[in-house]
């Protein structure tokens, strides 16, 4: 495996995922024996949830040096939740993943091997509509999805296939930056951040991943799209005054 970084900041954003924190543990011990030579963190963000997950990542994860636990007060969003913990990254490479895992982490090895990753300025999406993508979707969550993607494709970027899959590839300085001035607190940041990428001339590639569809998704299907496709038109005039 060639162009292996040298080091890693995975950001998850936790709302009410007490069921998938034993798995989301696992899957952390299996990636820091796997790729021992890395250097790697695990940032996991409480976005003020209500369930029992703020007690299980005290019990379950505080033992771990290399994983770091931050417990919002209340619910703010998914934006929120990355940007409070972008902050505390420390390494080269920032990725932000969803709890679910999806996505796995080794992904970024996969794109390491087989793209050239440079951490300069470029940021990385991983696209779902992408040719060469492995996807195990619901049909519902799929149709949702492009109509979506036409109101993004008509005010955002006409080249960007998929702008909501949660794993993303930032190098330390352009993360820092990007979530330093972000300002929608909900799952629509994506939105915000691709606006805040063109403003400061970063370019944006979309790879290929492996993604399979988990259930217990947070996002309210038939509310959050109206709401969505309102922020967009929101930011689309907001950046056009800039």
């Amino acid at each position: 495996m060639k162009n292996l970084p040298k080091s890693i900041s995975f950001i998850i954003p936790i709302y009410n995922e007490e069921n998938k924190l034993k798995k989301l543990l696992r899957e952390i011990l299996k990636f820091k024996k796997k790729y021992k030579n890395i250097k790697s963190e695990f940032i996991l963000v409480n976005d003020g949830s209500k369930d029992n997950t703020g007690n299980m990542l005290k019990n379950l994860f505080n033992k771990q040096k290399f994983i770091k636990i931050l417990n919002l007060k209340k619910n703010y969003g998914k934006g929120y939740a990355l940007k409070k913990g972008v902050f505390i990254a420390n390494n080269e490479l920032i990725i932000t993943i969803d709890a679910d895992l999806s996505v796995k982490f080794n992904q970024i090895f996969i794109w390491q091997n087989n793209y050239n990753i440079s951490g300069g300025n470029e940021v990385y999406f991983a696209s779902r509509n992408h040719k060469l993508s492995k996807v195990k979707f619901k049909v519902y969550r799929k149709l949702i999805g492009l109509i979506l993607s036409v109101f993004i494709y008509l005010l955002v970027d006409k080249k960007l296939r998929d702008t909501q899959c949660g794993f993303k590839l930032y190098s330390y300085k352009i993360g820092k930056k990007i979530f330093k001035k972000l300002n929608i607190k909900g799952f629509s940041h994506d939105i915000e951040i691709i606006f805040l990428l063109k403003k400061m001339k970063v370019k944006i590639l979309e790879l290929p991943i492996n993604w399979t569809h988990k259930s217990g998704s947070k996002v309210n299907l038939f509310i959050e799209p109206i709401y969505f496709i309102l922020i967009i038109i929101f930011l689309k005039f907001k950046y056009s005054l800039i």
